[in-house]
């Protein structure tokens, strides 16, 4: 891998994280596109280091006064029913689902999880979903003309059953093209949530998934044609961007409807099955030195 390829890897990384469009497949198909090897399924989750480094910086407040309350709680009962607390229990058990199926389906989601047929898919059936739990969403905050505006949940209201749920929904994006978010915030919304609530829970439920991915695949980032130096420089990189698009996500979703992301789900996912279909594309491109 050259210096530039992991530039534009890091980059397409850190726009991509944090939105409900797959960092993965992003990753997968801009190295399709470009005629480069696949950077394989090490290189991304070791760049997805630098976005979570992102997300710990962004979120440090809570991370802090979540982690201190947890901490606290293992030897006073009475910090137990605190929220922070709480919170700190909830990530750990919506962590496990992604930890226990990531271990399992390893060698897929190296391997055939990464054909470009299978991530079109994904990327329209979860553009679907997202879309219908926006549509859903909006309905509930605008109301109707016989009907008030429902209130949706907010964290507080977040207990293990949906936690374990919301975990699930992470679990998901181990396939390119679900999306991490896409499929937690979607989750989240189908189960009532607001939009900020979802999001939040979901980056915060990203952060020891992640880092502990990365940490794994760190024995694997200097094989094949990915070596040290431009995956720590793509990682920087991811880490840069993605701090500057989470502040703008943040913002966004308060106020905006997710459609926009919906539309480009299908019409990507149409445009990679056209290209496998004519043959300019082939589902497998760049896989064999990766």
């Amino acid at each position: 891998m050259s210096w530039f390829e992991s530039f534009v890897l890091g980059l397409v990384q850190g726009l991509t994280e944090f939105l409900p469009i797959s960092s993965s497949a992003h990753l997968r198909l801009t190295a399709a596109f470009a005629g480069w090897h696949d950077p394989g399924a090490a290189f991304t989750a070791i760049t997805q280091i630098g976005t979570e480094a992102a997300v710990l910086i962004y979120f440090r407040k809570d991370i802090v006064r979540i982690v201190s309350a947890w901490f606290r709680s293992l030897t006073d009962r009475s910090m137990r029913s605190d929220h922070d607390a709480q919170m700190g229990w909830l990530v750990i058990v919506g962590s496990i689902p992604i930890g226990v199926l990531g271990v399992t389906f390893k060698d897929q989601i190296e391997g055939p999880f990464r054909d470009l047929r299978l991530i079109a898919t994904t990327l329209i059936v979860m553009g679907i979903v997202l879309g219908i739990a926006d549509r859903l969403a909006a309905r509930d905050e605008a109301g109707g003309k016989h009907r008030a505006g429902k209130e949706r949940k907010t964290l507080k209201e977040l207990g293990v059953k949906d936690g374990l749920i919301f975990g699930f929904c992470q679990a998901m994006a181990l396939i390119p093209g679900v999306s991490r978010s896409g499929a937690t915030i979607s989750g989240g919304l189908l189960m009532g949530y607001t939009r900020e609530a979802a999001a939040r829970y979901s980056f915060l439920l990203a952060i020891p998934a992640v880092l502990a991915s990365g940490v794994f695949e760190l024995k694997d980032a200097g094989e094949g044609h990915v070596s040290w130096g431009p995956t720590i420089f793509a990682t920087v990189i991811a880490f840069g961007v993605g701090y500057a698009v989470i502040a703008w996500f943040m913002k966004f979703i308060t106020t905006k409807s997710f459609m926009p992301f919906v539309i480009y789900r299908i019409i990507l996912g149409i445009l990679l099955f056209i290209l496998v279909s004519a043959g300019v594309l082939s589902p497998h491109a760049g896989e064999s030195a990766g």
